[in-house]
């Protein structure tokens, strides 16, 4: 029995990825994160944040904590916060999808939706979540606390001192590779730098959606975006204080229509509705798989579910919008007939 929701963060087991782990002759194995209580890989750095926070005698109870969020680590952040007594106040981009705007609120989160901009504009989210927590901080009786989320460290250290040493166990010892996306930074650097602890050869690939700055970092130097991708919460423009001193050994530009074809044949196949950071992480999973021949075992991160992206990522018309693949299964109509029977 757990004594609260705070124990079943965590312990997420790794599920066989049939059809990647048979084309490429390795074992792709999937970090269910989806599982967590707050259905996604950020509910590791909410109740990493919010443990260091309250060590630091930062957080009083009933305090406030504040945070920019494409969605999922304010849903973590909350699902921790109202186990422990406190408030969470969310700062979101108007573009991502109802279906986590709606989660947070369900949750009990104050949401405070605004423009998507880039980051170097004032008014961007995460900047506008920094200066909010500072007046709040000023206001609240218990005081308020800016999670802060890509520069806060303790998202990585998470990382490395549960989801690395999680996996090491779950496959004996026996993992050559390891691939994701990043959007913080912290579920890739803190599991590289786990992973590395035990077995310096291990080999970690950053998968990186177009519209994202960090494959041309890794590759030239410089920072650059090119494209775009529909996928949220992931693509990186700089580098974050969880990337610093990181380097990945291989790095993958992974396009939309490699990455959602694999998130649709996972629902038909082998009954899996997984978000589309997840088609960018199995993409760059089976990269690496192909960069170090059969006979490897690779882990990724299965982030979080379909259903919080229906709305974009299971919608013909958007999809179709997009120029991006449309599966026929998403619009089929039943032509069962119902044996109605008559009623008098």
């Amino acid at each position: 029995m757990a004594a609260s929701v705070l124990e079943i963060i965590g312990n997420t087991p790794l599920i066989r990825l049939r059809r990647a782990s048979q084309e490429t002759g390795c074992e792709i194995l999937g970090k269910a994160e989806f599982l967590n209580p707050g259905q996604s890989v950020k509910d590791r750095a909410g109740l990493f944040i919010i443990r260091d926070a309250e060590r630091k005698g930062l957080l009083r109870p009933g305090g406030v904590i504040v945070e920019g969020t494409a969605g999922n680590t304010g849903i973590g952040l909350t699902v921790v916060a109202k186990a422990l007594g406190y408030r969470t106040v969310i700062v979101i981009p108007d573009t991502q999808s109802q279906e986590k705007k709606d989660a947070l609120r369900l949750l009990g989160a104050e949401l405070i939706e605004v423009p998507a901009v880039p980051y170097k504009n004032p008014n961007n989210y995460v900047k506008v979540s920094g200066r909010l927590a500072e007046q709040l901080a000023r206001t609240e009786p218990a005081g308020a606390i800016w999670a802060n989320q890509f520069d806060n460290v303790a998202n990585r250290d998470g990382h490395v001192a549960t989801t690395a040493q999680e996996i090491w166990r779950q496959t004996d010892g026996k993992v050559d590779g390891f691939a994701c996306a990043v959007g913080t930074g912290g579920t890739l650097a803190g599991i590289a730098a786990g992973l590395r602890g035990k077995n310096a050869a291990v080999k970690i690939a950053l998968a990186d959606p177009l519209g994202a700055a960090l494959h041309s970092y890794y590759t030239t130097g410089e920072l650059k975006a090119e494209g775009e991708s529909i996928t949220e919460g992931i693509g990186q423009g700089r580098i974050t204080a969880n990337l610093e001193g990181f380097a990945p050994d291989f790095s993958f530009q992974i396009p939309d229509a490699e990455a959602l074809p694999i998130i649709f044949d996972l629902v038909q196949e082998e009954g899996l509705c997984l978000g589309g950071s997840t088609g960018i992480n199995i993409a760059g999973a089976v990269r690496l798989a192909r960069e170090l021949g059969p006979g490897h075992t690779i882990v990724t991160v299965l982030a979080d579910y379909g259903t919080r992206y229906q709305s974009k990522l299971f919608n013909p018309a958007f999809l179709r919008g997009k120029g991006l693949p449309t599966p026929a299964w998403l619009e089929a109509a039943s032509d069962i007939s119902v044996p109605y029977e008559e009623v008098a």
